[in-house]
């Protein structure tokens, strides 16, 4: 993830169109497709979603808020909640009714967020960074009405996009990543791999 952009650069047109066409080969429970994709290109657009979703904090923008506010490009993907239970009430699924209670986790947001997992490896497959964030849930009326999103659609997060600026600034250096041993369970939960295939 990159939190800091080179804003002389522009994201060429042609790789945004690339990135909305990865997104929406996402796989889809029932392919009901239940997502949608807000582009924020301009410089006004991406004013208004930094002035929408920022809450006011009285003093300076953070060093994390500066480098992200230099990103040429916001995508926010959206899920509909509505897309996939009427798309389950439909003959083909068996189901006659729309009730949540149904899904055992909500795939309108998984499915979402395969979007957004395509797209931000198409981001790295151009050469650019990005940067997936989450929009506070006290800023979300606010960015509903700066663009128009109507409430069938919930935003699951945005994908600051770029390229990214020469130091590379990141919130998380030094972390490193969790090894395969840590997260992989084997047969069983704890179950650990033994080097050869199980």
């Amino acid at each position: 993830m990159v939190r800091n952009f080179d804003p002389d650069q522009p994201v060429p047109p042609s790789v945004v169109d690339r990135l909305l066409d990865l997104a929406i080969r996402a796989p889809s429970a029932g392919f009901s497709q239940g997502w949608a994709f807000l582009v924020l290109s301009g410089a006004g657009d991406r004013d208004r979603f930094w002035a929408a979703t920022t809450p006011p904090s009285g003093g300076p923008p953070s060093s994390w808020l500066e480098g992200m506010r230099r990103a040429p490009l916001i995508l926010v993907p959206h899920a509909s909640r509505e897309v996939y239970l009427d798309r389950y009430a439909e003959p083909d699924k068996g189901w006659t009714d729309r009730d949540e209670a149904r899904w055992p986790v909500p795939y309108w947001y998984v499915d979402a967020g395969f979007a957004s997992m395509l797209m931000l490896l198409g981001v790295v497959d151009a050469g650019l960074g990005a940067c997936f964030f989450g929009i506070p849930p006290e800023s979300v009326a606010t960015y509903r009405g700066a663009f128009g999103v109507p409430d069938e659609y919930t935003p699951i997060g945005a994908l600051a996009i770029g390229y990214p600026a020469p130091d590379h600034r990141s919130g998380s250096l030094g972390r490193g990543r969790r090894p395969v041993t840590e997260v992989a369970h084997w047969g069983r939960w704890g179950g650990r791999w033994g080097g050869s295939a199980p």
